[in-house]
């Protein structure tokens, strides 16, 4: 069987990788595995066999980077709560981390916003109301790991080369 660049792309989009985490896991550039996929170069046995290792050893087996959200809503200590309130109610969302220069600082979720009721919200900054950070999780690490994360806590975030790349929550494994 002849393994084609249509087939490669198939199989990575499968598994939810992009071109330059393929390229990156394989040791090409995304651009060798872009004209690969496009059928505009014919790669060498080795190179085939290199990105077929990197699928062949994700198959089936999701990573927390494949379920993550790329796009984070976040606050800062400083935000208003009652802004804060109104951005999560537009986006529906229940949870944003707290981050400082990109760095987990800690959280607000609904709960964290419900215990605060009694106090005058219109008031207060996120540093008034700020909860425990969410745990964190590699991009690489495998999405099993997530579920019981999920049973204590409302979010899980993602990290790719130390930097906080995405968050899980439980509505996204339920589209796993």
């Amino acid at each position: 069987m002849m393994v084609t660049g249509r087939m490669l792309r198939g199989m990575r989009e499968e598994q939810g990788y992009s071109q330059a985490a393929l390229a990156k896991l394989a040791g090409v550039s995304q651009a060798h595995i872009a004209k690969i996929e496009s059928g505009r170069v014919d790669p060498r046995l080795s190179t085939v066999n290199g990105i077929l290792a990197v699928l062949e050893k994700g198959r089936g087996k999701p990573t927390c980077g494949s379920v993550m959200k790329r796009h984070i809503v976040s606050a800062r200590p400083e935000d208003s709560v009652i802004r804060l309130i109104a951005t999560m109610k537009r986006l529906g969302i229940s949870q944003v981390p707290v981050l400082i220069r990109g760095k987990n600082a800690g959280s607000v979720h609904e709960g964290t916003i419900i215990h605060n009721a009694h106090r005058n919200i219109r008031l207060l900054r996120v540093s008034d109301i700020i909860d425990r950070p969410f745990p964190v999780v590699n991009a690489s690490d495998p999405a099993d790991m997530l579920a019981p994360l999920l049973d204590f806590h409302p979010a899980v975030l993602v990290t790719e080369k130390g930097r906080i790349a995405g968050i899980v929550t439980k509505s996204d494994l339920l589209k796993m």
